[in-house]
């Protein structure tokens, strides 16, 4: 008896056959309402799949993701099911590059980072039309509707992350049956930032932003003769009725267009990132984004932030600096340069200069003074130590010194830690801080009235 050996393209015609077979048999079942048999045929084709989608014909494929999104949503799983719907429009609208892979199988990516992202070379682009699209209607339009009321009354409940989850369902619905309105997927976006979800968020920021995305929408509207009142048309509508002059039902055309919210996309997804700790990812949006909106202050501050938390240190005071030169009015820009000019010992004049114009522009700068107080006096602790040394080494002259030079530092740092405390009163560390300066000028009477201050700051437990 001869043995049968089956070639590699053989065994996999007789793969693709199979999930053929049963993804139409899912399909056939979930039109009839047979969710049971529809879930058993699309496990039977994905376990043979093995995730490999792509060696699915977009005709097939398309009827995967039909068969799957329905019976997720049928089950519950509205979420899940949408997303898989969603998917259908993208066979539309994307690309299809076919070829073979190694094994000589018929591959069909959709969209161009997919084919990218296998590394087959000399792939040729095709189109496809779905053609389930509109059987979807009459089972996905209640259940539009119910997600989007979930998600207005989750968000006027302050439920954002419910909310956020909900807006994302009306929008992959909504793709799934050719209406996609990306505005859904932004409120998804809003709302995860809302509820501190930012890894979903960035995740929906990023699609809206990689999608050209403007949120630039026109509005058509006009006034029925009949009842007065002003109505929303769809532009062809519109159109029609404005052509049709006297005889039409409407008056008072008017339309409307909405500003652009690019800008926010990038300047709120950028803030997400660096919140998230992903600061080289900011960096590289930002610097995207500042090439569309180079007058965009918010990018700029983020992206010195960026600098910062990525250890880019000259590059972050180059960027204060131009900040600076932009903005002169900015205190929070003169504060940031002297943080980073005072951890330089070469730098701490600059530094105090930077704090003073701070506090000069912002004069309730409570923590500019408060960095004012400490960088004025210096090391204290060392001052002290070396006093100590050139004492007991018998230096009299130079401990002198050291000590006239201490009590100068400490007057001249009285004022701003004065200013500190004026406009933080309860915190005690200004008022140990007052209680030492007071005692080093020789003001017996401040020195008692803050002695007592911390004393009782102590005793309630400040």
């Amino acid at each position: 008896m001869k043995k049968v050996f089956l070639s590699i393209a053989m065994v996999s015609v007789t793969f693709a056959f199979a999930q053929k077979k049963e993804i139409a048999n899912a399909v056939k079942a979930i039109d009839a309402g047979d969710t049971a048999t529809a879930n058993a045929q699309i496990s039977a084709a994905e376990s043979a799949m093995g995730g490999k989608t792509y060696l699915l014909e977009p005709s097939v494929l398309e009827q995967f993701y039909y068969a799957k999104g329905l019976s997720l949503l049928k089950s519950g799983k509205t979420a899940e099911g949408a997303a898989y719907l969603a998917k259908m429009n993208d066979l539309g609208k994307m690309k299809i590059f076919t070829g073979k892979d190694a094994s000589k199988n018929k591959v069909y990516y959709v969209g161009k980072a997919e084919a990218d992202a296998s590394g087959i070379q000399g792939l040729k682009e095709e189109s496809y039309s779905p053609t389930l699209v509109s059987k979807l209607g009459s089972t996905i339009n209640p259940v539009i509707e119910s997600a989007n009321k979930a998600a207005i009354d989750a968000y006027n409940a302050k439920n954002y992350q419910t909310a956020a989850q909900k807006f994302g369902e009306v929008y992959n619905l909504l793709k799934a049956a050719g209406q996609e309105n990306k505005q859904y997927l932004y409120y998804s976006g809003l709302n995860y930032a809302l509820a501190d979800k930012k890894s979903e968020a960035i995740d929906v920021y990023n699609q809206l932003i990689n999608s050209g995305y403007t949120g630039v929408e026109t509005t058509y509207t006009a006034k029925n003769k009949k009842s007065g009142t002003v109505e929303s048309l769809d532009k062809t509508s519109w159109d029609l009725y404005k052509k049709m002059g006297a005889t039409a039902d409407y008056t008072d055309f008017k339309t409307e267009t909405s500003k652009s919210i690019e800008q926010e996309l990038y300047e709120t997804n950028a803030a997400l990132m660096l919140d998230a700790g992903q600061s080289t990812e900011a960096l590289t949006l930002i610097e995207k984004g500042l090439k569309k909106f180079p007058n965009s202050s918010k990018l700029s501050e983020l992206q010195g932030t960026a600098f910062y938390k990525s250890g880019k240190t000259n590059e972050f005071v180059a960027n204060l600096k131009e900040q600076i030169a932009k903005h002169p009015n900015d205190a929070n820009n003169w504060y940031n340069l002297g943080v980073l000019q005072s951890k330089d010992p070469a730098t701490v004049n600059d530094a105090i200069a930077s704090y003073k114009k701070a506090v000069e522009l912002k004069p309730d700068f409570t923590i500019a003074y408060q960095n004012l107080a400490y960088l004025t006096m210096g090391d204290d602790g060392k001052a002290i130590d070396d006093y100590n040394a050139a004492k007991k080494a018998g230096k009299a002259d130079q401990a002198n010194k050291i000590i006239e030079a201490r009590r100068a530092r400490l007057a001249a740092a009285l004022p701003y830690a004065e200013k500190w405390y004026q406009n933080d009163q309860n915190n005690i560390e200004a008022v140990s801080l007052l209680k030492g300066l007071y005692l080093s000028a020789k003001n017996e009477a401040k020195f008692q009235e803050f002695k007592s201050k911390e004393a009782a700051m102590k005793g309630s437990g400040k």
